[in-house]
């Protein structure tokens, strides 16, 4: 057997049973987002112990971040296991499930995102919220540059559709709806664990995690990105995310430190 084949058939068998382990992955992060979301509400973390959480997501994203990048090129390991399982998907997922990723896959686009951002943001001032409104407008727009920047430095090929599928411009590495999805949804679970009753926290933060997890498995179905793409996707997006809310989290912490003093 050569080398990485156990890898390469693990992408196959997992091309091919897609749609079922997108399903069971989703309801994984869900189970994980209500258990860690009541853990957080009885522990009542200090901010402290807030701010060194967004460090560890921040650290964890940008290795994972790495972690891929550094296995881009044509022919590794990498580069053969995401073929591998976009061919799979290719034959394995039916036309109805396509039409209806094709749907969800929009609310990650540039234009859904522009027009959140700038709602979000307006509702924020009139709420007399500045200080969230301007960390809400930092967050949309720092990926909306971060992730272009990042797309031109690795400069990977689209995944190629002879059979004439999908096809999208630009570069593919890491996915830009990906990581917009999850600064989007992160960042409006943010606020709702900020301006919401405790009763709406827990399905906020379910819906924010579903719905960034299904935009980027989107992107798998239609094939505009490699797996690898839409975690690093993922994984930009989860660094930038937590860079935002630990700054917002700083800004609270400052004043009370500095009356203290």
């Amino acid at each position: 057997m050569t080398p990485g084949a156990p890898l390469l058939q693990w992408a196959a068998w997992a091309g091919a049973y897609a749609l079922p382990l997108y399903f069971v992955l989703l309801a994984l992060l869900l189970g994980a987002s209500v258990v860690g979301g009541r853990a957080l509400q009885r522990a009542s973390l200090p901010p402290g112990r807030r701010l060194a959480i967004g460090v560890a997501v921040m650290t964890l994203g940008a290795a994972l971040f790495i972690a891929l990048a550094t296995q881009l090129g044509t022919g590794t390991l990498l580069d053969l296991g995401d073929q591998a399982l976009s061919d799979a998907v290719r034959t394995s997922v039916q036309p109805p499930t396509l039409q209806v990723f094709g749907a969800l896959t929009h609310l990650g686009d540039r234009s859904t995102l522009i027009g959140l951002g700038i709602v979000v943001a307006i509702a924020l001032f009139a709420a007399g919220r500045r200080g969230l409104a301007a960390g809400w407008g930092l967050a949309m727009a720092g990926n909306g540059v971060l992730n272009p920047a990042l797309k031109q430095v690795f400069g990977r090929a689209r995944p190629l559709h002879p059979d004439g599928g999908l096809f999208e411009p630009g570069y593919s590495f890491p996915s830009g709806h990906s990581s917009g999805a999850v600064v989007a949804c992160g960042m409006l679970a943010y606020l709702a664990l900020r301006l919401l009753p405790p009763r709406w926290h827990l399905p906020a933060a379910a819906l924010a995690v579903a719905t960034a997890f299904t935009v980027g498995a989107s992107r798998v179905f239609l094939r505009v990105h490699f797996a690898s793409d839409v975690l690093a996707g993922f994984a930009s997006g989860a660094f930038w995310l937590a860079l935002c809310v630990t700054g917002i989290e700083w800004m609270r912490v400052l004043p009370r430190r500095a009356g203290r003093a």
